[in-house]
């Protein structure tokens, strides 16, 4: 069982880490918790603090609605983020929470006392770039499959009916919320960027991974993965190799 060592209802920090070590906010996918984050954290404490970010409707938030709206979501991370800026600090998001991750970097930097060292996106296509989804509006065996078709969640997991009950309408505040996902007409970040995607996502095609770089005044570096949508569960030795290079961090 993993324990946080903060109290924070927003973010979770599972190891301590050095004075001056590299704060790594997470932010987890569409009906990822912060948990998910607990091994990267792990690999990379103490030259890196790794705080997870902990979405309502999930674990000890569990009695919260999952929010439906980005933006909305992005507003109150962004709020909450403000009492953890006191050292260098980048960003990694994967899927969903690569958009939240740009969201809120967006929010923090119109104050320019604010730099972000690094924003990581993972396994979604830029903001510019839409699609036509409603699995949102789908049915609940719609939602499953969906999840089976990327290996998301344990398939032991998706036969419990009372595991469903309680996970299906986190998906579908989350999904709802990417699906309806629209960029607001200007919407960049000033930092380094780093796109992360596996070459064989149905998600995230070459030109939407590329299309990223139009949302940095920052230089973007973009790093194709053998494997899919969660090709990062595959490969964490090359993704926590990729991180430790971009932030300048050794093995611990």
């Amino acid at each position: 069982m993993t324990t946080a060592l903060s109290q924070d209802v927003w973010m979770r920090r599972y190891h301590p880490a050095a004075r001056d070590a590299v704060r790594l906010v997470c932010f987890p996918h569409a009906g990822g918790s912060a948990s998910y984050y607990f091994p990267l954290s792990r690999a990379l404490t103490p030259q890196v603090e790794v705080l997870a970010v902990q979405y309502p409707g999930r674990q000890e938030r569990s009695r919260e609605a999952a929010s439906g709206c980005i933006h909305e979501l992005a507003d109150r991370i962004a709020e909450a983020a403000e009492g953890w800026l006191d050292r260098p600090t980048a960003f990694f998001g994967h899927s969903m929470g690569a958009t939240l991750a740009f969201e809120v970097a967006h929010r923090l930097q119109r104050d320019a006392a604010f730099d972000l060292l690094h924003l990581f996106v993972s396994g979604r296509r830029a903001p510019s770039r839409v699609r036509a989804e409603n699995l949102h509006e789908l049915g609940d065996d719609a939602i499953v499959a969906e999840l089976r078709r990327h290996n998301a969640t344990d398939d032991r997991l998706l036969a419990d009916r009372d595991v469903l009950r309680m996970i299906v309408p986190v998906l579908r505040g989350d999904y709802r919320a990417i699906e309806t996902y629209r960029e607001r007409p200007g919407t960049r970040v000033r930092c380094p960027m780093t796109v992360l995607v596996g070459d064989a996502d149905p998600l995230v095609t070459r030109d939407e991974a590329e299309a990223w770089r139009a949302h940095t005044s920052g230089p973007t570096a973009i790093h194709y993965f053998p494997g899919g949508h969660f090709y990062l569960n595959d490969r964490p030795d090359e993704v926590l190799s990729t991180i430790r290079d971009v932030l300048g961090v050794g093995v611990g």
